[in-house]
């Protein structure tokens, strides 16, 4: 027999389509997959009624018939026992048909040629890729007057333009790295699962590991309508505890202190659950109760009881200024640089400043006047508390072997 299906994506794959028995019996073969988009529109109509008798319905109230000889530039020709009719389409205010031509089709439809071992009625599962849907994860932080807390909330926007509505469906987000074959898909963070199902409403995602990447599941039916940007709760809103952590990096910026706000994903903490990837926008309320925004950052996947680190801007009060004080060469592969940093706070209370320097070859820091940590191979790092209205000078010498 053959099966037709019409409500199905406009953007799909048709090579990603597989149809099974959905009823665990088997015997069920599907013999032809036939994916039909060629629809009836006014053009591909036109088309198909070329050398073909159709009657025009002018403006004012003449009926003109004839056959179809060409069409475009806003023109339409016929051809009849008159001669030949140049009409402006302007003019026609209608085209009449005999009936719609064979093959063409209102909405793009998928059609089996379907083998069964029994006759009757079965249960089916179609499952298909889709282009022009995606999803990704926002967050909003506000913080508390001192900065040592947060209320974290978590959100999926899901924006539809598959040209297909999912009623009460299952939604289901894959968040991770899926490896796509060339054409890419639109959206790099995840894949999407959606089938028709029913639950009880809940608030937020129940997330699970699957494969290499990690699945959420919306616990509750939702309706994703075509050209419609849906956003559900990720998680209830949370409480974390995060420390705001002041950043010298001269690679990066040599004349702006970075403000980083960092706290960690784990249970302990208020969280716990892996997040996906997404944008994270934090807010504090000022002395009137407003809640301002002060600055945003985007997050890769962040497994729980990883570290979370957002860069909301650059520090407005405390100044920095670095001078390269004196180079020595020692011989032909080594030679010494000594570097000077005053740093400025011009705020009310103590600050501590990370100062963070990169070197490259075999490095060592000789002197300096404060305590130094060997970040990695190519970055030291010191800490240097600065009080209200003091400027602080940190002075290091390094020596390079190349």
């Amino acid at each position: 027999g053959t099966v037709s299906v019409a409500d199905v994506a406009s953007r799909i794959d048709p090579t990603s389509v597989h149809l099974r028995a959905g009823d665990g019996r088997g015997g069920l073969d599907v013999l032809e997959q036939n994916y039909r988009y060629d629809l009836a529109g006014p053009e591909r109509i036109l088309e198909r009624y070329l050398d073909t008798t159709i009657d025009a319905l002018l403006e004012n109230g003449d009926l003109r018939s004839g056959k179809l000889q060409s069409f475009g530039q806003g023109q339409i020709v016929l051809l009849s026992d008159r001669g030949l009719s140049m009409l402006q389409r302007e003019k026609i205010v209608d085209l009449r048909f005999p009936s719609l031509p064979e093959g063409l089709i209102t909405r793009p439809t998928l059609v089996w040629d379907v083998q069964s071992e029994r006759p009757g009625a079965r249960e089916v599962e179609l499952s298909y890729l889709t282009n022009g849907i995606s999803w990704h994860a926002e967050y909003v932080a506000v913080t508390n007057k001192d900065d040592t807390a947060a209320d974290l909330s978590g959100w999926v926007s899901v924006d539809n333009r598959s040209g297909a509505a999912y009623p009460d469906a299952r939604l289901q987000l894959i968040a991770g790295d899926v490896h796509r074959v060339q054409p890419e898909r639109p959206t790099p963070r995840g894949v999407m699962d959606m089938r028709m199902a029913g639950a009880e409403a809940k608030v937020g995602f129940e997330e699970e590991s699957f494969f290499e990447y990690h699945l959420y599941t919306l616990p509750r039916p939702t309706t994703v309508r075509d050209r419609e940007t849906k956003q559900i709760s990720l998680f209830p809103p949370a409480r974390t505890g995060v420390e705001k952590v002041y950043e010298y990096q001269p690679h990066r910026d040599q004349k702006k202190i970075r403000v980083v706000l960092q706290f960690e994903n784990s249970e302990e903490n208020g969280l716990g659950m892996p997040l996906p990837k997404g944008k994270v926008r934090t807010y504090k309320r000022d002395s009137r109760g407003g809640q301002q925004f002060v600055g945003e950052d985007r997050i890769d996947h962040t497994p729980k009881d990883e570290e979370v680190r957002l860069g909301l801007g650059n520090a407005f009060d405390i100044v920095p200024e670095r001078t390269v004080k004196n180079q020595t060469r020692v011989s032909d592969r080594v030679h010494e640089m000594t570097v000077e940093t005053k740093i400025r706070n011009h705020k009310q209370e103590k600050v501590t400043v990370v100062v963070q320097e990169r070197f490259w070859g075999d490095w060592e820091v000789i002197r300096s006047t404060h305590p130094t940590n060997k970040r990695d191979a190519y970055t030291a790092e010191w800490s240097v508390e600065v009080g209200p209205d003091v400027e602080e000078i940190l002075e290091f010498t390094v020596r390079m072997r190349r």
